[in-house]
């Protein structure tokens, strides 16, 4: 579904390797076209790990407001990567077709629309303002770089679905699990560090293993780095024979993985 809105956009000049990429686009379709411009890397891996290759080589035609490496650059530290995890790919896909817009849709159509419904099936909001494109938050920078099964737009920042009440829900209740997994790691470490520090090794050892094992098999959904730090502190502490040298292996593990979960958290609540 679109709407109309008022305003006219002055002619963006496309740079150098667009405009050369636009020339030849009529050969190459959408993601090859991106390829070829260059300053797409983060945007080909993720629609490589969100399997969509494939989809935005088929017939279409598409509209893609496509983000530049930089504009994957400004999201918080880490996001792209958690992103581009195989246990996020629902994730991604959510964001990356919210990029997309059945169609060739051309610049001068853009700027008669107010928004436009993604393949995401939610909308992007369109406004004109002295001359510049914002799709919602982002600027678009070039435009009309045709390919055989579309167009692209590029922008400068990447668009951020909003989420629906179940994946609210859902993301609540993933928060609070990882929550419960943090306050089981915490209470080792509180437990062991008294008995540590007046000697007790071997209990302290006993307690943080308890511990991990404990937030390993309970399903709480940690960040796979998470998991593979207990998972690896576990492996290297049973091999040191010397209690002290067990615990702290342990505990190093332990530190690592509430830094991933706490990374996690503070990524999430960015966005």
């Amino acid at each position: 579904m679109f709407g109309k809105t008022r305003g006219v956009v002055a002619a963006m000049t496309l740079g150098a390797a667009l405009s050369a990429a636009s020339v030849s686009a009529q050969e190459r379709d959408i993601v090859d076209t991106a390829i070829e411009a260059g300053g797409f890397e983060t945007l080909a891996a993720a629609l490589t790990a969100a399997d969509l290759v494939s989809t935005l080589k088929g017939e279409g035609p598409f509209t893609v407001f496509a983000p530049t490496d930089e504009a994957f650059a400004q999201l918080p530290a880490g996001t792209v990567e958690d992103l581009l995890r195989p246990e996020n790919r629902d994730a991604l896909v959510a964001v990356l077709t919210y990029h997309v817009v059945p169609g060739r849709v051309t610049a001068d159509q853009v700027v008669e629309l107010d928004r436009a419904t993604t393949v995401n099936g939610a909308d992007v909001s369109i406004r004109v303002n002295g001359g510049h494109v914002r799709i919602n938050d982002s600027n678009v920078i070039a435009t009309d770089i045709m390919a055989t099964n579309g167009v692209i737009h590029v922008i400068d920042q990447v668009l951020l679905p909003e989420m629906d009440e179940e994946a609210r829900t859902m993301r609540s209740r993933d928060e609070e699990m990882m929550r419960r997994a943090t306050d089981v790691l915490a209470l080792a470490i509180d437990r062991g560090v008294p008995l540590f520090n007046d000697g007790h090794a071997s209990a302290t050892a006993g307690i943080y293993e308890v511990g991990m094992q404990a937030v390993l098999m309970g399903g709480y959904g940690l960040p796979r780095s998470a998991e593979r730090a207990l998972e690896r502190g576990l492996r290297d502490g049973r091999h040191q024979h010397d209690m002290r040298d067990r615990a702290w292996a342990y505990r190093r593990a332990m530190d690592r993985a509430l830094d991933e979960i706490d990374g996690r958290m503070a990524r999430r609540s960015t966005h």
